[in-house]
């Protein structure tokens, strides 16, 4: 399979395209800075793009068979964070324009503001609050695909991200914004990596948000 990977200098971006090439795919690490990409292998193409901008992402976006974004943006609670809401716009345009089909986009849990209810003390009192500019515009990003019926898309929710590598661990899912009964709240990088990968050919959740965790 061609993917187009956005963020792909990110952490999560770097495991899900050394995953990809692994598994045979084809692909093309799109990014903000090229000299970010360590990454070499005969079939990566890097290139260069701005993610708000659906001329700059038309030509990358070129014979894809796919788009996985692993965008993410820090938070902003002085000004509030735009910047997942500002590149789903040009994304999908340029996808449209390129006759791209299938969109995997990594957000987070407890996107939705009153699902962190039922969250650990300090989770729902320290860390939500912190990180709150960028969940809200991960919602507003996910409201805005339940709209839009004319692509496949799958928005899959982690929960806080660890740096490791993927493991072999099997996965939980739950249509929502986060895993009931799941045992910590944090998860590989790798296996979110994973995960994502596993979305491109998969229908369970193809329209539809799913919070992930694994066993």
């Amino acid at each position: 399979m061609k993917i187009a990977v956005l963020g792909a200098s990110g952490q999560t971006g770097q495991y899900l395209v050394q995953q990809a090439l692994q598994g045979g795919h084809t692909v093309t690490a799109v990014v903000r800075d090229p000299g970010k990409i360590t990454e070499s292998h005969e079939n990566l193409k890097v290139v260069q793009a701005d993610v708000f901008s659906a001329d700059s992402l038309r030509t990358p976006f070129q014979e894809q068979d796919a788009v996985v974004s692993c965008l993410g943006f820090p938070p902003s609670p002085w000004w509030g964070v735009t910047g997942y809401t500002r590149s789903l716009g040009a994304v999908l345009s340029a996808m449209r324009d390129a006759r791209v089909g299938r969109l995997v986009a990594m957000t987070s849990w407890y996107t939705q503001p009153d699902s962190g209810a039922g969250a650990p003390l300090v989770v729902r009192y320290v860390l939500l609050p912190l990180i709150r500019s960028v969940l809200t515009d991960m919602f507003h990003m996910e409201t805005a695909l339940q709209g839009v019926h004319d692509l496949n898309w799958t928005v899959v929710r982690p929960p806080g991200l660890q740096n490791l590598p993927a493991s072999e661990k099997d996965f939980l899912t739950h249509e929502g914004y986060s895993v009931p009964g799941a045992v910590g709240s944090q998860v590989a990088r790798g296996d979110v990596a994973r995960f994502l990968l596993s979305q491109l050919d998969a229908d369970a959740w193809v329209k539809k948000g799913v919070a992930m965790h694994t066993k």
